[in-house]
């Protein structure tokens, strides 16, 4: 009974072998791509892939999907060898410039890469995915400004690529190594205030090796008063991943705003374009304000949402802040449309809002919009406005309205 297994398998061993041998050459790549991407089984899905060049030499799709299975396998002297064939055979393919440049930037050849990309741009001057590959890659190299125009150019062609988006947005960021700004933030209150409010805001921010840093400096008309504050932030990267938001602020008038202010966050740049941050905010006036924040965000073609908590624990209770954010880019990273909606008051408004005492407790309603464009990329303008509705003490509520107007020069 032990042998008849044994016998089977003798008998249908050659039907096997005879039914592998007659596959077309198509056949064998949908098997080779079906091992690799269901199976993770490189090395048999290699084989596979080598048998269908036997049956179709210059079948050149297959030799790219080669390339890729040794460059999965960390085999680099066979994926380089197999697409130094195909340049020699001087193959304009798309997908094998990509897979070329991907092998170079994956293993840090970031020179090589460019310069396979560049070719292939020159046959495929819109090809998304080769100018996307270039923009991460110089932004890997730390040239902004090459990555820069990869991406806008990009963009151009295709406002909705997801990707593109979110990366344009961090490259923007760091494409200039210098900016000074000025905002000018005017409140009006119908019934918690006699005297309306006046904030103006100049900054310098400066691009470092390790991230970006901004210094600015604040005037405010509060209750027919005066009053200035400084502050320092900077933004450390950790990682092509992780970054650090660090923030102090420190002022002479108490009231006007907060003796001292400080703030640290962990930021993640997500796979999926995905974006996550975590961190606490701490406004101290008389006594000291203490706020966990967490938010998520998402690119999604030319949108961008965003939800944001600020989460205050006390003795006697724990206060809530949601703010609910949708941009919608109309063509590069600084030119946008916002809508933000909410309950609470958060750490960042301190300068339109009064946070003292337990005022950051009461109920609040939020609703604005904002409009931010560029002029030259060099010239930012942003208009906002922004409806409170606003319980200053239990039980009563009065309304806020807030316009913003700003200016940035980049250089």
């Amino acid at each position: 009974m032990k042998r008849y297994p044994t016998f089977l398998l003798a008998l249908l061993f050659p039907i096997t072998l005879y039914s592998q041998q007659n596959l077309t050459a198509d056949e064998l790549f949908v098997k080779a791509r079906t091992t690799a991407f269901e199976q993770k089984d490189y090395a048999t899905s290699i084989a596979l892939a080598k048998e269908a060049l036997e049956k179709a030499p210059n079948y050149t799709d297959i030799s790219v999907f080669l390339g890729r299975l040794y460059t999965w396998n960390k085999d680099l002297a066979a994926a380089r060898a197999v697409f130094e064939d195909l340049g020699k055979r001087e193959v304009q393919d798309e997908d094998y410039f990509l897979a070329y440049a991907s092998l170079e930037y994956w293993n840090d050849q970031n020179t090589k890469a460019i310069e396979i990309i560049d070719k292939g741009l020159s046959y495929h001057s819109k090809s998304e995915t080769l100018l996307l590959l270039k923009a991460k890659v110089y932004f890997g190299m730390d040239h902004y400004e090459e990555a820069d125009k990869a991406i806008t150019t990009l963009l151009s062609i295709n406002p909705k690529n997801t990707e593109a988006r979110a990366l344009a947005v961090r490259i923007k960021d760091l494409s200039s190594k210098n900016a000074v700004g000025i905002i000018y933030n005017y409140s009006h209150f119908d019934k918690q205030f006699d005297d309306d409010w006046h904030i103006v805001g100049v900054s310098y921010k400066r691009i470092t090796p390790i991230g970006s840093v901004i210094l600015r400096g604040n005037y405010a008309n509060k209750f027919a008063q005066g009053g200035t504050q400084i502050e320092l932030e900077a933004y450390p990267r950790l990682s092509k991943m992780f970054y650090l938001y660090v923030g102090g602020g420190y002022s002479d008038d108490v009231g006007l705003f907060p003796k001292y202010r400080t703030g640290v966050s962990l930021n993640a740049n997500l796979p999926h374009s995905f974006e996550a941050e975590l961190g606490y905010r701490q406004l101290h006036f008389s006594n000291s304000i203490w706020m966990y924040t967490a938010a998520v965000g998402k690119y999604y073609k030319n949108f961008w949402f965003n939800l944001r908590t600020y989460i205050t624990p006390d003795s006697k209770n724990i206060s809530h802040s949601y703010t609910g954010t949708v941009r919608y880019y109309t063509k590069g990273a600084q030119d946008y449309f916002a809508f933000q909606i909410g309950t609470g008051i958060s750490p960042e408004e301190y300068r339109n809002n009064l946070l003292e005492n337990e005022t950051f407790k009461l109920k609040t309603f939020k609703i604005g919009a904002e409009y931010n464009f560029s002029y030259r990329s060099v010239n930012l303008f942003s208009v906002g406005t922004m409806y409170y509705n606003q319980e200053f003490r239990p039980g009563e509520k009065g309304n806020q309205f807030d316009i913003t107007l700003g200016y940035t020069r980049k250089f």
